[in-house]
C-alpha cells in the first residue's frame, strides 16, 4: 500500500510541477512544453530528487506519446498519405539516408568513433526528428494545416516508419553478415502489420465504432477508442514495430469514418495530460552537471547537428516543388533530434556502440535541441523572409519558379485573387466561378496546383505573401482579394503587402481567433470573417425565422453585427492576447514608435483626415496619449502634441511617415485617389513635376512593384503600371485618370 501511495505522490508531483512550469512558460510567452521539460529536470533524480519511481512515470508518459500519434493519424488521414507519398517514400528516406551517410563519414574522419558501425549508429540517432515536440508546437501555433505543417507531418511519418527498421538493423551491425536478413525480416513484419491494419480498418473497425456510437454512451465510446489505440499499438510492438507507429496507424484506421472528429474531441484532454508527462520525463533524463562540464562541446554538437540537418532537408523540400520559405521553415522545424533517438541511444549503450559518458553527452545534446525547436519554429518564417530579400537569392528563386509556377493570362483584369486553395479557398473559387467571375489562385501546395491545372483555373505557385508571387498577381487590375490562408502570420503579411501593390484593393480576410478581427481590420481589410461567429449568425438567423421574425428584421440584425465586427456577440477581449498580437505584428511587419512634435502639421488632425496609410503606406496600430493607451485607434481619434504612435510599415514607408509628421512633405487640399498608368498612357516617361505643372494635380505618392517612392525625386520618370496617388479638384482628377488609362 505504501508503494501505491508513493506512486500517487510521484504522479501528483510531476503533474503539479508540469502545471507550474507550463504556467511560467506561458507567462514568459514561451511554448508550454519548455515548462514541462524544465519541471521534469527540477523534480527528477538529477534535480531535486523528489521522485522515487521514475519507471512508472515513464510508462504513463509513453501513453501520452501513443495518444499524440493516434490523434495525428486521425487528423492526417489516408488521403493526405496519398498526397504526400512521393515526399514520404523518396524525400524523407533520402533525408534519413544522407544524414546517416554524412554523420558516419564525418564521425569516422574526425575520429569521433572507432568503427564505421558506430558512425552509422550515430547517424541513425541524429537522422530522426521529434514528432511529439514538432506536432505539439504546430498545434500551439495553429499551423498543423499549413503547407509547412503538412510537409513536416509527412516527413515525420517516414521517420517513424524507419524506427522499426533501425531497431532491427542496429543490433545486426555487431555481425554485419546478418544485416540483410535482419532488414528483410523487419520489412516483412511491417508489411504484414500494415496489411492487417488495412483489413481491420476496412472491415472491422467502422462497424465496431458505429455500434458503440449507437449506444450514445460517452464513456463507452471513449473507452473503446482508447482500447483500440492501445491495442493496435501493443500488436505493433509484438511485430517489432514501434508502438508509436502502431498508434499512428490506429488513428489512420478510423480517420475516414464518420466518428473520427468525435473520437478526436474525446481524446484531447487525456492526450494533453499524458503528453505533459512525456515532456517532463525527458527533462528527468537530463544531467545538469554533464551539460555544465561539457557546455561548449554540447553547444558545438547542437549547432553542428541542427545546422547540418537543416542543410540536408532544405534542398530536398525545394526539389519536391515547395517554395523557399516553406522549405526553410520545414528544415528548421525538423532539425532537432527526436524522442525515438532516446530509445536508439539506450540501445546503443546496451550494444556497446557508445560508453556511459558519450551517452550522457548525447542525451544533453538531444535535450537542448528539443528545447530550441519551438524557438526556431517561431523565428524561421521571419528569417526566411529576410533571406529571400537578398539579391542573389531572390534572383535564383525567381529563375527556379518561373518555368512552372505561373499560369496567368497576360490579359487578366477585373479578377478576384484567392489566396489559399484549402477547404475554404475551394468553396470561394467555386462560388465565384459559378457566377462567371474571373479567378486567380495563389497556392504553395503542389497537390492543390495539380487540381487547379486539371480545372484550368489560373494560378501562381508559391507563398501568397511573397513579393515574387504578388508581382505576378496583377493586384492593381484586380477587383478584390480573398485571404483564406491557414496561417495567421502569413495572413497578416499578405494583407500588408497586398495593399502596398494596390492601396485601394478590397480585401476580405479570414480570422483565426477573436483578437485578430480588430488587428486585420486595422491593417486594412475591408471585411474580416470569423468562421465560428458566422456559423452562429446562420443558426441565429434560422431561429429568428422560426420565432416569426421577418426576413428584413433578420437581415438587419445580422448585418448590424457584421458591420460592428461582431462586437455585440464577442467575448470580452483579452488585453494580454491583444498586446501579444501587437508585439508579433511589430516584429513581423516592421513597427516603429514615433512621437508627434508640437510643430507637426498633423497636430489637431483626426486619423481619417491625416490619411496616413494612403500618403505613406504605414498603419497606426496604437496611440499613447499621456497615460491612456489606445489600441487599434479609429479614424475619429484626433492627434495631439507628444502623442506616441506605433506605425507599421516597410523601411521606405516608415521614412515617408517620419517626413510627413515632421512637415518635410506638403499635404495639399482636395480630393485624393489612386490611378494606375496603362502601357498606352501618354503620361509614360513624364516627370511628376511636369504632370503637376501641366494639369494642376499633385502626385503625393508613387508605388512601383509595391515599393513606395517619393514623387519629389527630380530624376523619377513615370513607368507603366505605376500607381499614382493624385490630389486635386475632381474635374482635374477625372481628366488625369482618363489620360492614365485610356481604355
Amino acid at each position: 500500500m505504501a508503494a501505491e501511495h508513493n506512486f500517487i505522490l510521484d504522479l501528483a508531483t510531476v503533474l503539479g510541477a508540469s502545471a507550474l512550469g507550463g504556467y511560467v512558460a506561458n507567462r514568459l510567452r514561451q511554448p508550454v512544453l519548455l515548462g514541462y521539460l524544465v519541471s521534469g529536470l527540477l523534480v527528477g533524480p538529477k534535480g531535486l530528487g523528489l521522485l522515487t519511481n521514475i519507471s512508472e512515470i515513464k510508462s504513463l508518459a509513453e501513453i501520452g506519446i501513443v495518444l499524440l500519434l493516434f490523434d495525428l493519424g486521425i487528423e492526417f488521414s489516408l488521403k493526405e498519405i496519398k498526397r504526400f507519398k512521393d515526399l514520404i517514400l523518396k524525400g524523407s528516406f533520402l533525408q534519413i539516408g544522407l544524414t546517416i551517410a554524412l554523420v558516419a563519414f564525418i564521425a569516422t574522419i574526425l575520429g569521433w568513433v572507432r568503427e564505421p558501425s558506430q558512425g552509422i549508429f550515430l547517424g541513425a540517432v541524429l537522422s530522426l526528428s521529434s514528432t511529439a515536440v514538432v506536432i505539439k508546437t504546430l498545434m500551439e501555433r495553429g499551423e498543423t494545416n499549413t503547407s509547412h505543417g503538412q510537409v513536416m507531418r509527412a516527413m515525420l511519418i517516414a521517420q517513424d516508419l524507419s524506427v522499426g527498421l533501425m531497431l532491427a538493423v542496429l543490433p545486426a551491425l555487431k555481425s554485419p553478415e546478418d544485416i540483410g536478413l535482419a532488414l528483410l525480416g523487419a520489412v516483412l513484419k511491417a508489411l504484414v502489420f500494415i496489411a492487417f491494419a488495412a483489413v481491420a480498418g476496412r472491415w472491422l473497425v467502422p462497424p465496431l465504432i458505429k455500434n458503440i456510437a449507437r449506444t450514445e454512451s460517452s464513456e463507452l465510446f471513449l473507452l473503446t477508442v482508447i482500447a483500440l489505440c492501445l491495442g493496435v499499438a501493443l500488436i505493433s510492438d509484438r511485430f517489432g514495430i514501434s508502438i508509436e507507429l502502431g498508434a499512428f496507424i490506429a488513428g489512420l484506421m478510423i480517420s475516414e469514418i464518420d466518428y473520427a472528429d468525435q473520437a478526436l474531441a474525446k481524446l484531447l484532454p487525456l492526450r494533453d495530460t499524458f503528453a505533459s508527462l512525456f515532456f517532463a520525463s525527458i527533462g528527468m533524463l537530463i544531467a545538469p552537471e554533464i551539460i555544465i562540464q561539457n557546455f561548449g562541446t554540447i553547444l558545438g554538437l547542437v549547432a553542428l547537428a541542427m545546422l547540418g540537418k537543416a542543410a540536408i532537408i532544405l534542398p530536398i523540400v525545394i526539389k519536391f516543388g515547395y517554395s523557399f520559405k516553406t522549405a526553410f521553415i520545414v528544415s528548421f522545424g525538423l532539425n532537432q533530434i527526436g524522442e525515438f533517438s532516446f530509445v536508439l541511444a539506450g540501445l546503443g549503450l546496451e550494444l556497446g556502440f557508445i560508453g556511459e559518458e558519450k551517452y550522457l553527452l548525447l542525451l544533453g545534446t538531444i535535450a537542448i535541441a528539443l528545447v530550441l525547436t519551438p524557438i526556431w519554429m517561431r523565428w524561421s518564417p521571419r528569417l526566411a523572409d529576410e533571406l529571400a530579400k537578398l539579391p542573389f537569392l531572390a534572383k535564383y528563386l525567381r529563375q527556379f519558379r518561373k518555368s512552372k509556377a505561373i499560369s496567368v493570362p497576360e490579359t487578366i483584369r477585373n479578377h478576384v485573387v484567392v489566396a489559399g486553395y484549402g477547404r475554404v479557398g475551394q468553396v470561394i473559387v467555386n462560388i465565384l466561378q459559378n457566377q462567371g467571375h474571373n479567378v486567380l489562385v495563389m497556392e504553395n501546395s503542389e497537390a492543390a496546383i495539380q487540381e487547379l491545372r486539371q480545372r484550368e483555373i489560373p494560378y501562381i505557385f508559391g507563398d501568397a505573401h511573397s513579393e515574387l508571387v504578388l508581382e505576378n498577381a496583377h493586384l492593381e487590375k484586380a477587383k478584390a482579394l480573398a485571404i483564406a490562408l491557414p496561417d495567421p502570420a502569413s495572413t497578416r503579411l499578405l494583407l500588408k503587402r497586398a495593399l502596398e501593390f494596390a492601396p485601394e484593393l478590397d480585401i476580405v480576410a479570414r480570422s483565426h481567433k477573436n483578437s485578430e478581427i480588430d488587428l486585420l481590420t486595422q491593417l486594412g481589410a475591408r471585411e474580416v470573417v470569423q468562421p465560428e461567429f458566422e456559423a452562429a449568425l446562420e443558426i441565429g438567423a434560422h431561429l429568428l425565422g422560426t420565432l416569426g421574425e421577418t426576413e428584413w428584421q433578420i437581415q438587419s440584425a445580422v448585418n448590424a453585427i457584421r458591420t460592428n465586427r461582431y462586437l455585440s456577440i464577442r467575448p470580452e477581449g483579452n488585453l494580454r492576447e491583444q498586446q501579444q498580437d501587437l508585439r508579433d505584428v511589430e516584429v513581423e511587419l516592421h513597427g516603429e514608435w514615433v512621437t508627434l512634435a508640437d510643430e507637426s502639421p498633423l497636430y489637431g488632425m483626426s486619423l481619417a483626415v491625416a490619411d496616413i496609410r494612403n500618403l505613406t503606406g504605414t498603419t497606426i496600430m496604437t496611440i499613447q496619449q499621456g497615460s491612456q493607451t489606445i489600441h487599434y485607434p479609429k479614424g475619429k481619434i484626433a492627434l495631439n502634441s507628444q502623442d506616441r504612435l506605433l506605425a507599421i510599415g516597410s523601411p521606405e514607408e516608415l521614412g515617408a511617415f517620419r517626413d510627413l509628421i515632421a512637415g518635410r512633405c506638403i499635404v495639399g487640399e482636395g480630393d485624393r485617389h489612386w490611378v494606375t498608368l496603362a502601357e498606352s498612357s501618354i503620361l509614360i516617361d513624364t516627370k511628376p513635376e511636369q504632370l503637376e505643372n501641366q494639369y494642376n494635380v499633385t502626385i503625393q505618392a508613387v508605388r512601383r512593384h509595391g515599393k513606395l517612392y517619393s514623387a519629389a525625386q527630380g530624376s523619377m520618370k513615370l513607368k507603366p503600371e505605376d500607381r499614382l496617388l493624385l490630389q486635386g479638384n475632381s474635374d482635374r482628377l477625372e481628366q488625369v485618370t482618363k489620360l492614365a488609362d485610356p481604355s
